[in-house]
């Protein structure tokens, strides 16, 4: 730090960002903060003052922060020295892993395969799908995301993230997230779901050749603003896939390990076990481990030798293991589900009272508030002052949705009662505020 520059100087610290660092890269709040330690799931910035995180880093840090049996796995793997080997190795703590993950997936002689982030783990999974099909044809959901590779771009359908129409795939987009649209409105569940598949079946018969390789979606939409299919369409879709052998892959990055707190897997909500999943952000609770499980015949079949430098590293095998571990003794699924209840009911009684409220969803710790203008229209100046509200009461949230006018909030697994509780009052307080102010 140059001499001149204080401890906290968060203006300072706001323009050497954007000197070195591109200007697409997000960043919240009209004064960025700067955060500087946690413990719990809370953190606090440079300046002192402290917050509920309820957006945990994008869903990564997943049992919150300073966890005692993750910080101890990694310092005893750092006291071996070896911080990296690559998998043309053995890694112990990569193969007890993979053990653990292939059983909990359901999937029929699963095998695993680790990479660094979510968006590695789509593109392993789409060459594995495309190379068992003999197929570049994939299908994927509209208003998705998966990633900002070229492979994933593709498969992306939210022009905000969409920088190239290029793409080394050919994509027909399905519906199954977005009855907002004036001609799904007011369809119930089942009829929503037959509309989708007839489309699928039309698709099909229409927009593509044969050989589809797959359909990749996620349960429900992360940066889509957790958007999701009603529960049973993908089983539907999954019935229809089958009878041309298409595979199906589960964007599983942001809806794994019990989060939705209906499942441990997000597609299990469909009652649904699909060919591949893929996952990333909470596992290492902060060490970047992202991956794909598969069916065994799809993970051996690629003939071409591979490996992953830094999939697999002992640092980030350590700390998945000790989080892994963490969430299924202490049965976080079911904190997700029961904590989670009392956020989302709370939010939709207060909906019911506030017309810059659109809509309230969510499954678990996973859950969104749209705030709409006076016309009913997607308003995201009323979002970001959602944001700036609730980071002045000490919470912290995320943004997203189609046009960018939904806040999504995915708090640590780990959140107590009585912190989803006053997390919910940060919440409502800040809706009333935004809704006077609108009147």
């Amino acid at each position: 730090m140059p001499a001149s520059e204080s401890a906290f100087d968060p203006g300072n610290l706001l323009a050497r960002h954007r000197a070195v660092l591109p200007n697409w890269l997000a960043i919240y709040y009209d004064e960025p903060i700067e955060i500087v330690s946690g413990k719990g799931n809370r953190v606090a910035d440079a300046g002192g003052k402290t917050y509920l995180d309820f957006f945990a880093g994008i869903l990564t840090n997943m049992i919150g922060y300073d966890v005692a049996e993750v910080r101890e796995a990694v310092e005893r793997q750092l006291a071996t020295g070896v911080v990296h080997t690559s998998t043309v190795y053995l890694l112990r703590g990569q193969i007890e892993l993979a053990e653990k993950i292939a059983r909990i997936s359901g999937i029929p002689d699963a095998k695993v395969f680790f990479t660094n982030s979510g968006t590695e783990a789509n593109e392993t999974a789409l060459l594995l799908a495309t190379y068992a099909r003999k197929s570049d044809q994939v299908l994927a959901m509209r208003q998705s995301y998966h990633g900002r590779s070229f492979g994933a771009i593709a498969v992306t359908s939210n022009r905000t993230w969409k920088n190239n129409s290029l793409s080394p795939l050919n994509v027909t987009f399905l519906h199954g997230a977005d009855r907002q649209l004036a001609q799904f409105k007011g369809l119930s569940d089942a009829d929503y779901i037959k509309v989708c598949v007839d489309d699928l079946r039309h698709v099909l018969a229409t927009t593509v050749s044969n050989d589809v390789a797959a359909l990749i979606a996620e349960p429900i939409q992360g940066v889509g603003g957790f958007t999701m299919a009603p529960d049973g369409l993908f089983a539907a879709y999954k019935e229809v896939l089958d009878e041309q052998g298409i595979l199906f892959i589960s964007d599983e990055v942001q809806t794994g390990w019990g989060r939705t707190g209906q499942s441990f897997w997000g597609i299990q909500n469909h009652g649904v076990t699909p060919d591949m999943m893929t996952f990333a952000k909470g596992l290492g609770n902060g060490f970047a481990v992202g991956g794909v499980v598969a069916r065994g015949d799809l993970m051996d079949g690629p003939h071409a030798v591979g490996l992953a430098t830094f999939g697999g590293n002992p640092i980030s095998m350590a700390a998945a293991n000790a989080t892994l571990d963490y969430v299924l003794d202490h049965d976080l699924q079911r904190n997700a589900r029961e904590t989670g209840t009392v956020i989302i009911d709370g939010l939709r009684e207060a909906a019911g009272r506030l017309g810059v409220v659109g809509d309230v969803r969510g499954k678990g710790l996973m859950f969104a508030v749209e705030l709409v203008g006076p016309d009913g229209a997607p308003s995201p100046a009323l979002a970001a002052r959602f944001m700036e509200l609730t980071k002045s009461a000490g919470l912290l949230a995320g943004k997203g949705g189609l046009y960018g006018h939904s806040i999504r909030m995915a708090p640590p697994l780990t959140l107590t009662m009585d912190e989803a509780k006053e997390g919910l009052g940060i919440i409502v307080d800040a809706l009333e505020t935004i809704d006077n102010e609108a009147r």
